[in-house]
């Protein structure tokens, strides 16, 4: 068994050139996954947002939706 010795900036340039050329060749899975991940915040903003304003009524929010029409 070969045994290999690495510092820790040859590891970590190893680990970067591999999630590169990993992102280069899989280009649209990581593009699906940070769309998700985008997604995922805005929807976790929006949920926060909405639980600090007040409650608003259905006929109220159909009455303005109603006039954009």
């Amino acid at each position: 068994m070969i045994n290999i010795n690495l510092d820790e900036n040859q590891l970590k340039n190893i680990f970067k050139t591999a999630i590169l050329e990993l992102m280069q060749e899989q280009k649209d899975v990581f593009s699906d996954l940070f769309a998700e991940i985008i997604e995922d915040m805005a929807l976790e903003k929006a949920i926060k947002e909405g639980e600090e304003t007040e409650t608003v009524s259905r006929e109220a929010i159909f009455k303005i939706l109603d006039k954009k029409a």
